[in-house]
């Protein structure tokens, strides 16, 4: 559908805008939550939890994807994601004495999670809060607050603020693990994060603009990389688009790709980079037209398919620095489709489930 009022030029949208401050951001967050990570991550390795619990919901929950590739991998600790609505709609209390309780959340506000969070305490968990708003109901609940520091962010669409909550799940790690790669990976992000900014993502824009469906694959740590641009997809393109795990669209979802289904793939520079190449060299002997954003070259890409990702500090980077490139091809792509970014459909910037 395309909207009424004139579209904005794609350096105008706010998305756009606000998308292009991440970097700053997540220099600004390093440095005001560092002494908070560093006693934060002190404390949990003199008393680690038995296992850690993420709750969130939309890109949040993305963010918790990548919480759960990161801990499992970086500090071999089986991490979960709660459903909101075990503790807000069906009220069953949970085993979690001892547990580290991740909330996520923009607003901080949202009842199904200040629910959660209130009940993970009672249960004997450490809540810590990944939030915005400083000031909000879950940061008053929580045991330990780790700001995004992102500021106001007024597209509904959220970039700086998923970037923001990424950039302290890996401080957080870091710290926790405290070992050299991923600690020193840390001051070197910003940088990576305004050349991937740079990046030119302009042929899947231009490969998409009279697309109706595609699958958005990653695997591992950029599983979540994957969600969220799905998700972008669906909210500003009016794109139908599904995420899934390299590994797991072989149980089925496979099936539909051929001429006329695309493919875009996050090639995560780890043990998961071969596999995800593979699967696309697969797509495109079917007809697909498959797009691969990696570090090295796609042996079987065509021209314009290989799309430039940025090489990080650390691979546990790589989600931040793909979905940073991402977000500048996306808000052209919804712009070209005669969509606002800011404005999509039926949504708002605050959603407030129970």
């Amino acid at each position: 559908m395309t909207e009424s009022a004139p579209l904005p030029a794609p350096s105008q949208t706010l998305m756009h805008q606000e998308a292009a401050q991440a970097a700053d951001v997540v220099a600004t967050q390093f440095a005001r939550n560092e002494a908070t990570v560093q006693a934060l991550a002190a404390d949990l390795r003199r008393n680690p939890p038995p296992f850690v619990v993420t709750c969130a919901r939309g890109s949040s929950d993305h963010a918790a994807t990548y919480a759960k590739y990161l801990f499992e991998t970086q500090l071999g600790l089986v991490t979960a994601s709660a459903s909101p609505s075990v503790g807000s709609v069906y009220e069953a209390k949970q085993r979690l004495e001892g547990a580290l309780y991740v909330v996520i959340s923009q607003s901080g506000k949202s009842p199904d999670l200040l629910r959660n969070a209130s009940a993970a305490a009672d249960a004997g968990a450490r809540v810590v809060a990944i939030v915005n708003v400083e000031d909000s109901p879950l940061a008053q609940l929580a045991d330990t607050v780790l700001p995004l520091h992102a500021g106001p962010e007024r597209s509904v669409a959220a970039t700086k603020s998923y970037l923001a909550s990424l950039a302290a799940i890996l401080q957080l790690a870091a710290h926790w693990k405290d070992e050299a790669p991923l600690r020193d990976a840390l001051p070197l992000l910003p940088d990576a994060l305004r050349a991937a900014w740079q990046a030119d993502w302009s042929p899947v824009t231009d490969g998409l603009v009279d697309a109706h469906n595609l699958f958005v694959l990653g695997r591992g740590l950029g599983l979540a990389a994957a969600q969220e641009a799905a998700l972008k997809f669906k909210e500003t393109c009016g794109l139908h688009a599904e995420a899934y795990s390299s590994a797991e669209v072989k149980h089925g979802p496979m099936a539909l790709v051929g001429p006329g289904f695309p493919v875009l793939c996050f090639a995560q520079p780890d043990e998961t980079e071969a596999g995800t190449l593979a699967l696309a060299r697969e797509f495109r002997g079917r007809g697909a037209q498959v797009w691969v954003a990696a570090q090295q070259g796609d042996p079987g890409a065509g021209r314009g398919e290989i799309l430039p990702l940025v090489h990080g500090p650390h691979p546990a980077c790589a989600p931040l620095l793909t979905i940073q490139s991402f977000y500048r091809a996306i808000n052209a792509l919804a712009l070209r489709r005669g969509h606002n970014p800011d404005v999509p459909p039926h949504l708002n910037k605050v959603t407030e489930t129970v």
